[in-house]
């Protein structure tokens, strides 16, 4: 009896079957948008002279960091954030130099007790779609350093997380029309906020594109409809009705929200130091001196 006969469904999906026989991408890594990469590289070379060509990036599909060669080599790289504690501590223990991706609520956790934490929390979305907080440990720090901020460091990896969104969003081109073209993207709008407009047939004409737009063969997107003079001034009112009651909203909205975190922040159980912590604080303030 052959396979199909036993099981007519197996192989309907047929991508989904091809898809079994795949290498799973199951670290961070293959996720990381180059410029933000490069952009946290940059900085660690920068920030602690180091020489690019040493760094080695581990944590690809299939690959095995404890089994890897890092004579001369220095870890920059984004490892599966499941198992992050134990590949550190695997460095540490092996003398192995590193720049880590860590995901920022877990940085203090899991990291500061062995290695600096830099609890950036700029969020990255990785190629997979991911938007994640994400901050950075190292060895690279001085050992009595447990955390310090990374000002140029966020800074350079929000920009490059920008610029990397941007060359990913196919991005639609923008017309500015005239008043007396109204398109559906432009009534709709009046709705939320109860503003009326009725356009007859008689004052209107649908056109899917203006004379202007002929010799660049453009056209408008969804057709529009032209307006006679007194729907343009009806139009025109509606939109001014519009940004008022945007903006009134907009403020109510803030408002509210301000109460909301004031009432919270009024409503917040407070704890205090125990005699205990208070004289563990002295005698962390005394080591200062």
């Amino acid at each position: 009896m052959s396979v199909t006969s036993q099981n007519p469904n197996l192989f309907n999906d047929y991508d989904g079957f091809v898809e079994k026989f795949k290498p799973k991408k199951t670290t961070d890594d293959c996720y990381t948008p180059p410029l933000v990469y490069e952009a946290v590289a940059d900085w660690a070379s920068s920030q602690y002279g180091l020489d690019k060509n040493q760094f080695f990036r581990p944590f690809y599909p299939g690959g095995d960091y404890e089994n890897e060669d890092y004579t001369d080599k220095i870890v920059v790289d984004n490892p599966p954030f499941s198992i992050l504690s134990k590949i550190v501590k695997w460095y540490i223990s092996h003398n192995v130099r590193f720049f880590l991706f860590t995901p920022t609520l877990n940085t203090i956790t899991m990291l500061s007790d062995v290695c600096t934490a830099l609890p950036v929390g700029v969020d990255i979305t990785y190629e997979n779609g991911a938007v994640i907080s994400t901050s950075f440990c190292t060895n690279l720090e001085p050992h009595e350093i447990r955390m310090k901020t990374a000002p140029s460091l966020y800074a350079a990896v929000k920009k490059a997380n920008d610029e990397s969104r941007k060359q990913s969003t196919k991005t639609l081109p923008k017309y500015c029309y005239p008043p007396q073209l109204i398109t559906s993207a432009q009534i709709y709008p009046f709705n939320k906020y109860g503003i009326e407009l009725t356009i007859p047939r008689a004052e209107s004409e649908r056109v899917s594109r203006l004379d202007a737009q002929k010799h660049n063969k453009k056209q408008i997107f969804g057709c529009g409809l032209l307006l006679s003079e007194r729907l343009t001034a009806e139009r025109e009112k509606a939109e001014r009705l519009t940004a008022e009651r945007e903006k009134a909203e907009r403020e109510k909205a803030e408002r509210e929200k301000a109460e909301r975190e004031k009432a919270e922040r009024e409503k917040a159980e407070r704890y205090q130091l125990s005699d205990r912590e208070l004289e563990l604080i002295k005698m962390l303030s005394k080591s200062s001196q």
